[in-house]
């Protein structure tokens, strides 16, 4: 295997060693020895693979990032290409859902990215990859958008821009309020209010 495969690999552990103490222990407990003690690696071994521990979180926070995207660009390619045929309502709702903790898994990364994007107001390091998911959340909103008012789904008065921003929020706010504590937004719920959101954008079915 060439040697910068095997690098890379070994970055990707690395970054995964932190990723576990993150939503474990939380983000200030990630330095470079405990991350070595997680990977099982010797402290110097860290060093080689990243010439900081800012190197290493930036890293990882970007990991984390192309994880949830790799995931979302499933759904989109479903929901965007030709084939998304009667079913658009339903893959619209599937793949904005994804934002959303309703699972362990989603859970999980939805605790992650608070980590990282709450450390963003105050380590400017971070701040460009939070700006990236955050504008590649709401470009994907306005083309999800966009399609729908194309095919007729909803209204081709609505203001697309506009709508974008108020979907983006209700994620951004259910996510929100499914991650700190026990008892917030439960999964049902959150998906019941997505429901509800995108029905009130819907074109009214017309009476014979």
């Amino acid at each position: 295997m060439p040697k910068v495969v095997v690098a890379e690999t070994r970055r990707q552990d690395v970054a995964q060693a932190v990723l576990r103490i993150v939503g474990r222990d939380g983000l200030e407990s990630a330095s470079l020895r405990n991350v070595a003690q997680e990977a099982g690696l010797a402290i110097g071994s860290v060093r080689h693979y990243f010439a900081s521990q800012s190197e290493l979180m930036i890293f990882t926070m970007e990991e984390l990032r192309q994880r949830i995207d790799r995931r979302i660009r499933r759904h989109a390619e479903q929901l965007l290409g030709p084939d998304a045929g009667i079913d658009r309502r339903t893959r619209t709702e599937e793949l904005l859902a994804e934002f959303l903790p309703l699972d362990e898994t989603r859970r999980e990364e939805a605790v992650l990215w608070t980590a990282f994007i709450t450390a963003a107001c105050t380590r400017p390091e971070f701040r460009p990859c939070a700006r990236r998911m955050h504008d590649e959340m709401r470009e994907l909103i306005a083309r999800v958008l966009y399609e729908a008012q194309k095919s007729g789904g909803i209204p081709a008065n609505l203001d697309i821009e506009l709508e974008t921003l108020r979907l983006a929020a209700l994620l951004d706010g259910l996510a929100m309020g499914g991650v700190p504590y026990p008892g917030g937004v439960a999964p049902g719920a959150a998906r019941d209010i997505l429901r509800r959101h995108l029905q009130s954008l819907t074109v009214p079915a017309q009476r014979s």
